[in-house]
């Protein structure tokens, strides 16, 4: 791959692409969208994933000008033309951490393929930050704790597991009505706080593991996401001021009903600047959404918690009346 410069950007070093299982790589395009998609879902199907990327987020790496697809995506295509592997990685500028995502078709594992595309993966995360000129960081890698593929792909590359987040769920029925507090008013998220939602997110979350300040383009992605449901998100404004205390937002995965029997609204993100800390918002913002959920016909509530968070998130998540589910693995290496 050559190298490719977006104004204002650090050009993307060139790595020489994968080379394994007799499938040829090249960088991923937009054109490559609904190959790249059919994948993910084979994979997703094959491992039982409790969840995969959607389109729209699928789509949003053709966009992304701090981590541009041309230098930082690779395709494997078999001999017919089919997508059968594909790697992906990103850093924030300055981050001290750069991710890496990536999958091998089922029916291709075994190949060595996977053991390349990492390897590719470490090479190219090693180059960027060099070119940032920063020294070498980590490698970070998210998985399903039951995932034993990817488990035995990440231990004999030399990762290891360092943090665990809990997917926790409850039922709608009996859900705990919390009063809102005093001097606290609850509203609908609309695109005009959305600014200032952002804002208000990387400050409250500037204290927690593994979280990175929020660019403008990165928050879009996130309302972008078709399965963002701002009419289920609400923003706790203090009442004197206007300014934003606290904020939840809030999806709908369409394929948990067909997979899992259940209909719920999860919560994407949820967090409370300091100042407005130990008031009880973050309690009134999760009984707000599940009122949300149910009145549009859901019967349970979800979400994912840090289980180290520093806020005492899980202790709270757990007196809301959540129960863990199943976890993620975060994995690092360093470089």
């Amino acid at each position: 791959g050559g190298v490719m410069a977006i104004p204002g950007s650090t050009p993307c070093p060139a790595v020489p692409l994968p080379a394994a299982g007799g499938l040829s790589f090249r960088p991923l395009a937009a054109t490559d969208l609904d190959a790249w998609l059919a994948l993910t879902l084979r994979i997703a199907a094959a491992e039982d994933a409790p969840w995969h990327d959607t389109r729209s987020e699928l789509a949003t790496c053709f966009e992304d000008t701090d981590n541009p697809a041309e230098g930082n995506t690779a395709g494997g295509f078999d001999a017919p033309g089919v997508l059968r592997a594909f790697g992906r990685v990103t850093k924030h500028p300055g981050g001290a951490a750069g991710y890496a995502f990536g999958g091998v078709d089922p029916r291709w594992q075994r190949r060595g393929i996977g053991a390349a595309v990492l390897a590719w993966q470490e090479d190219l995360l090693r180059a960027r930050f060099a070119a940032e000129g920063q020294p070498p960081g980590t490698v970070r890698v998210y998985t399903p704790e039951a995932n034993p593929a990817h488990t035995s792909l990440l231990s004999g590359a030399g990762y290891s597991t360092v943090r665990y987040f809990s997917e926790m769920l409850r039922t709608l029925a009996g859900a705990p009505a919390v009063p809102v507090p005093a001097g606290i008013r609850i509203v609908a998220f609309a695109p005009g706080l959305s600014e200032a939602v952002r804002l208000a997110h990387n400050e409250a979350f500037a204290d927690h593991w593994g979280s990175e300040p929020r660019s403008i383009q990165r928050w879009g992605f996130l309302l972008a996401n078709e399965d963002f449901r701002p009419d289920w998100s609400a923003v706790a404004l203090d009442a004197a001021s206007g300014e934003v205390a606290g904020y939840q937002l809030s999806m709908y995965d369409p394929e948990r009903f067909p997979k899992e029997g259940r209909e719920e609204g999860y919560t994407e993100v949820l967090g409370v600047r300091r100042p407005w800390r130990h008031r009880g918002i973050a309690q009134a913002l999760l009984s707000d959404a599940m009122a949300r959920y149910k009145a549009a016909g859901m019967d349970h509530a979800c979400l994912d918690v840090d289980t180290e968070n520093p806020t005492g998130a899980l202790g709270l998540y757990e007196k809301m009346g959540y129960r863990p589910l199943r976890r993620t693995l975060a994995w690092d290496k360093a470089l």
